[in-house]
């Protein structure tokens, strides 16, 4: 049928003037030429083809979309689509799910890091190492001259003199052990983080944004690292704590870099899971994007914004247990719920002008609060009790309340059933570390058990929180798909309207050119 319409064109060829073939490219780009276009005469098609003047027809070629045109066009921009392939961004618009299976990685391992920490700071073998070094401290001593240089070194620091007067070189070296793997730890947790940062932001599969973030969970593992000298550096002077007290680590440092490794777990596991959702959501951006319009809704708003404030609570909490932890304060009133005679101790054991350093004692309250062992475990045990309540209202407010039930997302309702287990978890194991006298698994346990209880908390807000470049990502895509899926009804592209348009050329051609198929 081609050859033979092909053929018919050919033949009618001579008959149209030279003028007729002026492509609309040409008459768009040079609106002179159509002023050259002449109008064939009637007698060479008179039973096919009619025009009134030669304007009328210079007015169609301009304004009117002819199958020949359509045909031109459709020819031409294929050809140009090939010939000049579209630029690649560097900065690609999501990142790769590979990215964030990598930031997942590493919020693991620091998740291994934080509950080495606590075991190295259980077993008191934060301060066996004296100075800092980062780059030649990567080796242990590799002679007995070596290991006599830093068992001297230990020695006249105050943990030594006051607690370990009688301990041997061989003794030394299993506390030496764990806090060098605790810092050899640290080192692999920064190498393991910035050179596959750099590969992958150099390999263009990080968002521009995701790159600002990257730098950012960067410049906090490098000054956590510094952080974590600053409070051995603590430990190792005699001036910085009371005299004849029990040597330790200031628990104001204590606490900032405990509070450091989590808000740097956080970072990482929120952008990995991040990065997975939203490409998750891009591979079907109408659904995803009526899912989250449903997340909007103000049933589940309360919802929301509770789980946000749950999670700040559990954070809160978890910094009140390493000041616990900085003060020892789990070694006294190893009972519970009860603090001796009643469920508290009394008035003037927890606000204690021994604590005050001011002659008005103005700051006898906020550090009474920070300061003293009694008042500390008092707030920890208030801040852990009101978090069990919170947890439990919440999740007793998506079974009872009919509305928010009905609406409420599977995922979510997985998610805080998830929290509730954790929980239950993490209070058992709180009471049975202040039972048995702070035992190091058990106290171990606990602490890894906060940062899993926060991890829950998390999950579940990425199950319902709805971030506004989300959002606006999945609309603008959703967008793009339902304009192509319109398009393709009308707009001619590839093969499919190269036939289309030779179709609609021989529908309108003339009864001779048409007549052979």
């Amino acid at each position: 049928m081609a050859s033979s319409f092909l053929s018919s064109l050919r033949r009618a060829g001579p008959k149209l003037a030279p003028d007729f073939f002026i492509c609309q490219r040409c008459l768009r780009q040079s609106p002179s030429l159509l002023s050259k276009v002449k109008a064939p005469g009637k007698a060479n098609l008179s039973h096919s083809i009619r025009f009134n003047s030669s304007t009328a027809f210079a007015d169609s070629a301009a304004n009117k979309k002819t199958p020949l045109g359509n045909l031109g066009q459709t020819i031409v921009q294929n050809a140009e689509r090939k010939a000049v392939p579209g630029k690649k961004r560097f900065w690609p618009e999501t990142s790769s799910n590979a990215v964030g299976y990598w930031l997942l990685a590493s919020a693991g391992s620091v998740f291994g890091i934080v509950v080495f920490g606590g075991l190295t700071r259980l077993t008191e073998s934060g301060l066996s190492i004296t100075e800092w070094r980062p780059v030649t401290g990567s080796l242990p001593p590799l002679s007995q001259a070596d290991w006599d240089s830093e068992f001297s070194k230990y020695r006249a620091s105050p943990e030594f003199k006051l607690l370990n007067p009688h301990m041997t070189l061989e003794e030394f070296k299993k506390i030496y052990f764990m806090e060098w793997g605790h810092r050899l730890w640290g080192r692999f947790v920064g190498l393991s983080f910035v050179l596959p940062a750099i590969y992958f932001v150099s390999r263009g599969k990080v968002s521009a944004k995701m790159s600002l973030r990257l730098l950012g969970i960067s410049g906090l593992i490098a000054g956590q690292g510094a952080l974590g000298w600053y409070m051995v550096k603590s430990g190792l002077k005699d001036d910085l704590f009371a005299p004849g007290s029990h040597p330790r680590v200031s628990q104001y440092r204590l606490t900032a870099h405990l509070g450091a490794a989590f808000v740097c777990y956080t970072a990482m596991l929120w952008n990995g899971l991040s990065i997975l959702r939203t490409n998750s959501y891009l591979s079907n951006p109408t659904q995803a994007y009526a899912n989250l319009q449903h997340l909007l809704s103000p049933t589940l708003s309360p919802f929301r914004k509770s789980v946000a404030g749950l999670a700040i609570l559990v954070f809160t909490t978890a910094m009140s247990g390493g000041l616990v932890a900085g003060l020892d304060a789990g070694m006294i009133y190893n009972e519970f719920p009860r603090m001796g005679v009643g469920l508290h101790p009394p008035k003037s054991e927890l606000i204690d002008p021994f604590y005050s350093r001011k002659v008005d004692r103005s700051d006898i309250v906020w550090r009474n609060m920070l300061e003293n062992p009694s008042t500390v475990q008092l707030d920890h045990r208030a801040l852990a009790t009101t978090t069990f309540t919170a947890v439990l209202s919440l999740w007793a407010y998506t079974r009872l309340n009919k509305k928010v039930r009905a609406a409420i997302p599977g995922s979510a309702r997985k998610g805080m059933l998830g929290v509730v287990h954790l929980l239950m978890m993490q209070v058992a194991l709180g009471i049975s570390t202040l039972i048995y006298l702070v035992p190091v698994p058990l106290a171990a346990a606990h602490q890894a058990g906060s940062l899993a209880l926060l991890t829950g908390v998390l999950v579940l807000g990425g199950r319902v929180w709805v971030p506004r470049a989300t959002l606006k990502l999945v609309k603008q895509r959703a967008g793009m798909m339902s304009a192509v899926k319109g398009g393709q009804r009308t707009l001619g592209l590839g093969k499919e309207a190269v036939k289309a348009d030779l179709g609609a050329l021989r529908r309108s051609a003339p009864p001779g050119l048409a007549g052979s198929s």
